[in-house]
């Protein structure tokens, strides 16, 4: 290779690392920025989101259908191509591919791949709404807005509708049979809610040992889950705040001083 062609060579390969510098750095902004633009590229992004969630959900009711492979391949289309653009726009691939969120959206994508190899594991994708939640994607545009003060209830409520769906996929997917008095993905509804609220009709229950002990943990958790959310919705409410010194972020409406280390605050007024 000549010195003319080696020089070619390294200005080609300059200009393919500045395409992908540019590319990361406008996705960066685009999934993490403040700018209009990204906001509504990440409002479009929550419903795209909410969407795929909701599938999940209604999956074991078209799970016989014959568009269900249509439906199925084109969700993990849609996830592989979010993924990528989203490991584009991390700054550290290593350090984003660690995270657990990124870690379940790589689980669910195997199992929308291979649909019927991992059918067993289907119930487990609603775990994507609960890490949606905990990644911060669904309440960012939420805290630019007055229903702000309502965040601790939504997640107390997100966290419940993801266990009911998780619990009630595990039914269907491990006692649904014949004989076994649930008939569909509905009567594996019904028993979650009824176990949940401790309502405890008796016409459908769960056979043998690990019928009840499935039947006991449904229970517990669903307990402690509303407790959770009756007391996120019956707590004072609280604004987003950022203190300066110490970093807490949620304070009383009339707070003057940051109840963790003191530091006077200037909250502003949402009515002026």
């Amino acid at each position: 290779m000549t010195a003319q062609d080696e020089g070619h060579s390294k200005a080609k390969e300059r200009r393919h690392r500045s395409t992908v510098a540019r590319l990361s750095f406008r996705l960066r902004r685009l999934y993490h920025g403040n700018r209009p633009k990204a906001l509504r590229f990440q409002i479009v992004v929550l419903f795209v989101d909410l969407a795929i969630i909701a599938l999940f959900v209604v999956t074991p009711v078209i799970r016989d259908t014959d568009y269900y492979l249509t439906i199925d391949y084109t969700v993990a289309a849609i996830l592989s191509i979010d993924l990528l653009a989203r490991a584009f726009a991390a700054r550290e691939f290593l350090r984003w591919l660690r995270q657990p969120f990124v870690l379940i959206d790589i689980f669910i994508l195997i199992t929308l791949l291979w649909p019927y190899t991992f059918i067993n594991f289907g119930f487990l994708r609603i775990v994507r709404l609960w890490a949606l939640s905990q990644s911060g994607n669904l309440w960012r545009p939420l805290r630019r807005s007055h229903w702000a003060e309502y965040e601790l209830a939504l997640k107390a409520v997100v966290n419940l509708v993801t266990f009911l769906f998780l619990a009630t996929g595990f039914i269907y997917t491990f006692f649904f049979r014949e004989g076994s008095g649930i008939e569909g993905y509905l009567d594996a509804l019904y028993f979650t809610v009824a176990s949940v609220t401790t309502t405890g009709y008796g016409d459908i229950t769960l056979d043998g040992p690990g019928g009840k002990l499935t039947s006991i943990v449904i229970m517990i958790i669903g307990i402690s889950l509303f407790v959770q959310l009756a007391q996120a919705i019956f707590k004072p409410p609280k604004v987003h705040h950022q203190c300066p010194q110490c970093g807490l972020q949620r304070h009383d409406p009339d707070a003057v001083h940051c109840k963790a280390c003191g530091y006077q605050l200037n909250i502003p007024d949402d009515d002026s």
